[in-house]
């Protein structure tokens, strides 16, 4: 059967990291997390204690991060050097500097062509931001997840530990303010590929997604 290159784009905690590897599953495609890419040189300019704005500080870490995915016993881990951050990249701090190194253009050039690599042989499903408008716009299969902010900031506050990190409230706000940064910048903002087929996440459960996701699956496959 002919293998696919399929995205998944939309807002933190519309549900794209839970719905993507469960497609990705199903399909028994590759599942590539290019947020995590972009938390990984968060992680990294937090650590260094780097201004995102100081463009040579910036390059400079750039061109010292060796950045992929690999899959050892505890499944697919993100490698910095050959270190594995995985587990260190989901806090609201690097959360919010994500979204701030995301929008610089050396970054931006340094994971497009790794993203593109990763996609080469197709059979895969990414998740992230911009896959379906401006790393793959060829891709076969472009999906935009969306949910309210309520529902959305519910989500995350019940993913944090015990006790949480953060209040609902501080939860909902950082939402609505990476809502905004990511929409409205210059470079790659978020937003849904015309192409896209967009689903509304906030009354259905994660089964009910996938179902409407293999449905369009289903039908491109069977047009090819």
């Amino acid at each position: 059967m002919e293998k696919l290159l399929i995205t998944i784009d939309g807002p933190a905690g519309s549900g794209k990291s839970t719905i993507s590897r469960l497609l990705a599953r199903h399909l028994n495609y590759k599942y590539i997390d290019t947020g995590a890419l972009y938390r990984g040189i968060a992680f990294e300019t937090v650590s260094h204690k780097i201004d995102p704005d100081d463009e040579p500080q910036l390059n400079g870490l750039l061109e010292r991060i060796d950045l992929g995915f690999e899959m050892t016993e505890k499944g697919l881990r993100l490698m910095s050097n050959g270190r594995d951050i995985t587990g260190q990249i989901r806090s609201p701090e690097i959360s919010m500097m994500a979204s701030r190194v995301s929008a610089k253009p050396r970054v931006r050039e340094k994971l497009f062509s790794l993203q593109k690599k990763l996609g080469k042989e197709k059979g895969a499903v990414f998740e992230g931001r911009d896959m379906g408008t401006v790393v793959f716009p060829e891709a076969d299969v472009k999906f935009f997840l969306v949910a309210s902010v309520e529902e959305r900031a519910k989500r995350r506050f019940l993913e944090m530990g015990d006790p949480p990190s953060q209040t609902l409230e501080e939860v909902a706000r950082d939402i609505q303010k990476r809502d905004e940064d990511d929409s409205n910048r210059k470079i790659a903002p978020l937003k849904a590929a015309p192409d896209a087929t967009t689903i509304d996440t906030t009354s259905l459960d994660i089964h009910a997604v996938l179902g409407k996701m293999i449905d369009v699956v289903r039908s491109v496959l069977q047009e090819k």
